[in-house]
């Protein structure tokens, strides 16, 4: 018999619901952004920083692939005797060559694993990035890369004894997903004082640690450039990480979305997936890797769009086979994000019509970044009780806060951790929505938060003088004496 009526508690009832989405913590979205919402709804000017989304912050949108898609979703447009008067010749060519590949138009569902001539082209992009060949068969279409890192770590994870290392600071899609699916998260902590580089004595001492208490670490991540540190790994970084999976027997997860973001000249973007062949065997062959891009990110920033992929290095033909399957249960990736993915990785060439105008706005987006990214940097470094490694690549700033005695006592008062206490304040005092660095996980006693650098660049010299105004204001109340 059914208690369906009376007091008793329901299925959907917050006490009975799956307690790992209980565990689900996602900072980006937290108290912070919720808080600069409630703001923008009194009438309070929110400068929101708390997320990488470019055109939210004013980033126009690229013409070409805008030109192309508008013609794939409206295709009676192609039909009209004007089409060439308002859309370039180059851009009509490429909306019939991906309606060719799509019969049924961008309102049917697709292949499972995305439509197999844009895979195609994902793999012509990854032969040219690296110069060793790609199976379109080993590539598969996502909503934005953070589903395909879903996919991949709902396989790898089995039970909660299954742990996956995790950059600390670390974007915290993986801290939520890794506690959605059930496993263990096992922090390895990168060196602030070093860019924000790797320590391997530390690295396998993480591991030797979280094995002796059960757990079998089964993937470690990589995030290159990073999010939310921002600083971009050597080739010979890199090289160490790929044997120290190998030897480890570990999956590398490479999370490569950034890899256009790149703002200095030193250490240029290089794939996992290029090194590792370039090591050649047996490393090559043995060590797999899943490898993931974006069209939410690079001078794109097409986050709404939803259009990412990842590629599958020396996995057995049998799991690519179980990832299919679980990939078919959503029938299809979304189409139209399939199509700038296309463009992405297949954008104008030199003599093409739309070259020029692709090429000029491509470069004064990723130019413009470069400024600001140094901008951010040196802005916060003239700040007192501030300390901020220049953001090498990716779409942010990570500034260390020095937070005063007085103020930490005055958060623990308050009931919240440090450094939100010190972003709540800055949200209410000057609107510019950040996130916390507990967020993104750091050291105990160390305090953060994470800017993105996309504010209009116009409005960056602004920003960071009601930053500095603020925060003077705060050391003087909480640390009368100190002058760091």
């Amino acid at each position: 018999m059914f208690g369906g009526g009376g007091g008793g508690r329901k299925p959907l009832d917050y006490e009975e619901l799956n307690e790992n989405v209980k565990k689900v913590q996602y900072a980006v979205r937290g108290e912070l952004y919720l808080r600069a919402s409630e703001l923008q709804k009194e009438g309070k000017k929110i400068i929101f920083t708390n997320v990488g989304n470019p055109h939210a912050l004013g980033q126009k949108p690229l013409t070409f692939p805008r030109q192309v898609v508008a013609l794939c979703q409206a295709p009676f447009l192609l039909d009209d005797p004007n089409v060439g008067l308002i859309f370039p010749a180059d851009a009509i060519a490429r909306a019939k060559h991906y309606l060719a590949m799509a019969p049924g138009g961008l309102g049917a569902y697709s292949d499972s694993r995305g439509i197999p001539g844009i895979r195609k082209e994902v793999a012509e992009f990854i032969e040219r990035r690296d110069g060793y060949p790609s199976d379109p068969e080993l590539i598969y279409l996502t909503d934005g890369a953070s589903k395909g890192v879903m996919q991949m770590l709902n396989t790898i994870i089995r039970n909660e004894r299954d742990g996956i290392l995790v950059p600390v600071p670390q974007y915290p899609l993986y801290s939520a997903a890794i506690s959605l699916f059930g496993g263990s998260l096992v922090p390895y902590y990168l060196e602030e004082e070093a860019n924000w580089g790797l320590d391997f004595v530390n690295l396998r001492q993480t591991v030797a640690s979280a094995r002796s208490k059960g757990i079998t670490v089964r993937a470690m991540v990589i995030i290159n450039p990073g999010n939310p540190t921002g600083q971009c790994l050597s080739e010979g970084n890199i090289k160490e990480l790929l044997k120290f999976c190998f030897h480890e027997n570990l999956v590398l997860l490479a999370d490569e979305v950034y890899q256009q973001n790149i703002y200095q000249d030193e250490r240029p973007f290089i794939s996992a997936r290029k090194v590792l062949f370039d090591m050649g065997p047996p490393m090559s062959r043995e060590v797999q890797l899943v490898s993931f891009h974006t069209v939410s990110k690079g001078y794109w920033g097409e986050c709404g769009q939803r259009g990412g992929y990842f590629e599958m290095t020396n996995l057995p033909p049998k799991t690519v086979d179980e990832i299919y399957k679980v990939a078919s249960i959503a029938l299809s990736p979304n189409v139209p994000g399939q199509i700038f993915m296309g463009l992405m990785v297949n954008p104008p060439k030199p003599g093409d019509i739309s070259y020029l105008k692709f090429s000029a706005e491509s470069k004064s987006i990723l130019e413009s970044l470069r400024r600001r990214a140094r901008l951010m940097t040196d802005g916060f470094n003239s700040c007192r009780n501030v300390v901020c490694n220049f953001t090498e690549g990716a779409m942010y700033s990570f500034p260390q806060i020095r937070l005063p005695p007085k103020a930490i006592d005055a958060a623990k008062r308050a009931g919240k951790a440090a450094d939100v206490f010190y972003c709540l304040k800055l949200l209410e005092a000057t609107g510019i929505s950040t996130v916390p660095g507990s967020g993104f996980g750091q050291k105990e006693g160390v305090f953060h938060l994470r800017t993105t650098i996309l504010p209009a660049e116009e409005d960056m010299p602004a920003i960071m003088t009601s930053f500095k105004k603020f925060n003077d204001t705060f050391m003087d109340q909480y640390d009368g004496y100190s002058r760091m």
